[in-house]
């Protein structure tokens, strides 16, 4: 996509573009100043050590001078649907401003008549597959599949889900769970699905099916739930997870043993969360201000020290804002240009495929 930052790069000089697209990037000082006069921001669900939300959320108030209200940290999705359900009619400090869920949810909530429509700034950078084209919700960061390597046991690491079938790595290959259960491992067989050349998600999940059915009858899928400890005990030496629990799996090792973390070459299949505002913020100018924040360069940025890539990402590295020792740290900017982001409905058409007919056409009881 290009952006409106691309277009004015094509009409105007330098000079004229960067001062444009500064001001272009920033909240209006007349919603800064509606924000300041609330006072406070009510988020919910948002861990500190989850995509460097400490970090992002000490940023804000750093930059605003709000103060910040997180309530239970640990919530899930479902948790921050009910409470914004539950404080209609409240604001007190219980009522959430914003939320920040599964993809799934985003769709549901605006059904709901539960949150409000909000275009940030930098709107145009943010792919239209993972927004909702009036602005309800929108995609804030993703992970892709990927392999994570442990480098002491594979001294040929797989560059694309077609290694994966080599005889080199034969008892080796992992799902990180149940493909009849877990999401994480249903998206890894998809993405296979994906890497055949199916657009079709029906066909995709049938695809991913027959291409996990060669690597079991081939002896190189192991039927465990690979982890981290799995991976370095070398039980387990290749995961195909999520890319950033693998990037967390091995600053975690810390070098022992070794780990890479690879993004295949085609098949880059995303699994995206979104923001969105509640339509009943007590705050609502803070929470503006916040989405201002986070898909700001520096939000999206302090995402991405948290292993998350923000939705901006190709848009930040197509434009050399990720700053080199950041890239140092991850994959290939250039490996999540071919990220593919499945709608609902291809997701659960994929779905039904995969939990549906592992068993008869895989066969792996995979636990």
């Amino acid at each position: 996509m290009i952006s409106n930052i691309s277009r004015l790069l094509s009409l105007s000089t330098a000079i004229v573009v960067a001062s444009t697209a500064i001001a272009a990037a920033e909240p209006s000082a007349e919603l800064i100043a509606a924000a300041k006069k609330e006072g406070t921001l009510t988020t919910i669900a948002l861990p500190h050590d989850w995509c460097g939300y400490g970090d992002v959320i000490a940023g804000f108030k750093a930059k605003y001078g709000l103060e910040v209200n997180e309530l239970n940290p640990d919530a899930g999705s479902g948790d921050e649907i009910e409470a914004i359900k539950a404080n209609k009619g409240n604001t007190g400090p219980q009522a959430p401003d914003v939320i920040d869920v599964g993809l799934s949810f985003g769709p549901s909530a605006k059904a709901d008549g539960l949150i409000q429509p909000y275009k940030v700034s930098t709107w145009d950078s943010i792919p239209d597959s993972a927004k909702d084209a009036d602005g309800f919700w929108y995609g804030d960061y993703y992970g892709v599949l990927s392999f994570v390597v442990n480098k002491d046991i594979v001294k040929d690491a797989p560059k694309d889900w077609a290694d994966l079938k080599k005889s080199d790595y034969a008892n080796s290959i992992a799902l990180a769970g149940d493909p009849r259960a877990s999401n994480q491992a249903v998206q890894a067989v998809y993405a296979a699905g994906i890497a055949a050349g199916e657009k079709d998600a029906t066909k995709a999940g049938e695809a991913g099916l027959a291409y996990f059915a060669e690597l079991n009858k081939a002896g190189n899928l192991v039927p465990v739930i690979g982890k981290s400890a799995s991976l370095a005990q070398g039980s387990t030496p290749i995961v195909i997870a999520w890319d950033y629990n693998g990037l967390s799996w091995r600053d975690t090792l810390k070098g022992n043993p070794p780990v890479d973390v690879i993004v295949p070459a085609s098949g880059v299949n995303a699994g995206v969360y979104v923001q969105a505002i509640s339509a009943f913020a007590p705050h609502p100018n803070a929470a503006k201000l916040w989405m201002e924040y986070l898909y700001s360069d520096e939000g999206q940025l302090g995402w991405l020290k948290g292993y998350c890539h923000p939705i901006r990402f190709n848009d930040l590295a197509k434009n050399k804002k990720i700053p080199q020792e950041l890239l140092d740290k991850l994959p290939p900017a250039a490996s999540y240009e071919k990220a593919v982001f499945p709608t609902l409905e291809e997701q659960a058409a994929g779905k039904a495929a995969i939990t549906g007919k592992w068993d008869s056409v895989v066969g792996a009881n995979v636990k």
